[in-house]
């Protein structure tokens, strides 16, 4: 049958939507961490390509091999590996992510980070490539970084609009961080808290200053790249009001553009000429919405507060030199204290929609000096890591010493682009 015409499909119903949420409600509390960083060529500090002898593509075939992962394919060109719930995937500029299975300790995510990189880095070493703890590429710029052979990326590239979208794309790297929820309630309140730190936790780890080999006199380049990127699928998700529960989420991604479907192992291009909802009502060209569309969906929306069937926190600069694991122990010291959660809601519910969202512009330039209200972030930046500090210190496993790091910065200071 060929991929344009299409079988029956259950027609998705609304309640289908939420309950991808409800799913998500779980009694664990653990971490789980996506690790992304630059691969450069050590000859030249160029961004390492996907093909050649000596490229990305064939530097997975070898870890495969010395560690016993399987492929993950995209048509015929390796795009990752996998090995039971952990990944190293490649992002559009071939950046190397590790996604790793959540885990309930900090130490147990440096530990698996500590084995793969153990795996990885002598065959990268014969590559010759090595991986930079950087927000954005420090020597290349996009228009000397090819696109990764992956079908989903080039509709991507061809459909995500704002100024500094192939920034984005080719040239960023990131840490991303996932917190568990029990109930909407919980989901909603931990959604809420994460949008009023963003701003100011985007500044405490801006290490994105030096893009192309210049300084481009923004402390975190990533974030303006991230802010000028087709604002109907990034930036904030909602108002996050205090009261919203998952049908506010729902109801925003029903409003958001599309961008293609898979049908028959093919994908196919809407290009944002219809919105969720309109898919779902009148279908398109003989499809009609699946389950399976929903969710390629909501992973094509890139707010820098995801909600998927955890709490995706996704507004960091790449960092290194142990401020990698500094990043999932504060929201673990907040999140799943509750008196931490309500000291740090307390501590931000007073600035409005308006000044969060002002404050995420100011702190791309200037990250800790940014002032919010006339008055310079860094005291409430130094406020919020002492707060998940000495939650981490009450619960007696040695994990507040993770973010020791970021304590001894904010203390100089200075953010990790100033080092």
């Amino acid at each position: 049958m060929s991929y344009c015409e299409t079988k029956s499909e259950e027609h998705l119903e609304y309640n289908q939507l939420l309950e991808e949420f409800l799913l998500g409600c779980k009694t664990t509390k653990k971490i789980g961490l996506e690790y992304e960083r630059i691969p450069l060529l050590k000859t030249t500090n160029q961004v390492a390509p996907y093909g050649g002898e000596y490229g990305i593509c064939e530097a997975l075939r070898e870890i495969a091999k010395a560690d016993n992962w399987d492929y993950i394919l995209d048509d015929v060109n390796i795009i990752g590996l996998k090995k039971l719930h952990d990944t190293i995937t490649l992002e559009p500029g071939c950046q190397v992510e590790l996604s790793l299975e959540p885990q309930e300790f900090i130490r147990d995510l440096k530990k698996r980070v500590e084995e793969i990189d153990g795996v990885m880095r002598p065959i990268l070493d014969e590559f010759g490539i090595k991986l930079i703890n950087k927000g954005v590429s420090p020597t290349t710029t996009y228009k000397n970084i090819k696109l990764l052979p992956k079908r989903r990326y080039a509709l991507m590239a061809n459909y995500l609009w704002g100024i500094l979208s192939d920034v984005m794309m080719r040239e960023t790297a990131g840490i991303q961080v996932g917190i568990d929820y029990k109930s909407e309630e919980d989901a909603m309140r931990k959604f809420r808290v994460a949008n009023l730190m963003m701003p100011f936790t985007t500044a405490m780890y801006a290490n994105s200053k030096i893009r192309g080999g210049v300084d481009t006199g923004y402390k975190s380049f990533r974030a303006l790249a991230w802010l000028n990127t087709d604002n109907e699928r990034c930036g904030f998700a909602t108002k996050f009001n205090d009261g919203m529960g998952f049908k506010d989420y729902v109801n925003t991604l029903l409003e958001t553009p599309m961008i293609f479907i898979n049908r028959e192992g093919h994908t196919v291009s809407l290009n944002g000429r219809l919105t969720f909802k309109q898919f779902m009502e009148k279908g398109h060209e003989g499809f009609n919405a699946t389950i399976e569309d929903w969710q390629l969906h909501s992973n094509l929306y890139f707010p820098e507060v995801r909600l998927r069937n955890f709490i995706e926190i996704r507004n960091h600069d790449c960092v290194g030199d142990g401020l990698e694991y500094s990043i999932p122990a504060l929201y673990k010291g907040i999140m799943y204290t509750p008196s931490a959660l309500e000291e740090v809601e307390a501590m931000l519910c007073k600035y409005s929609f308006n000044e969060i969202n002002e404050l995420r512009y100011n702190v791309a330039r200037s990250a800790i000096n940014a002032k919010i209200r006339k008055t310079t972030i860094s005291s409430i930046c130094k406020e919020l890591v002492e707060i998940a500090y000495y939650s981490l210190k009450n619960q007696c496993e040695d994990e507040e010493k993770f973010l020791e790091p970021v304590m001894s910065l904010l203390k100089k200071n200075k953010v990790p682009c100033d080092l």
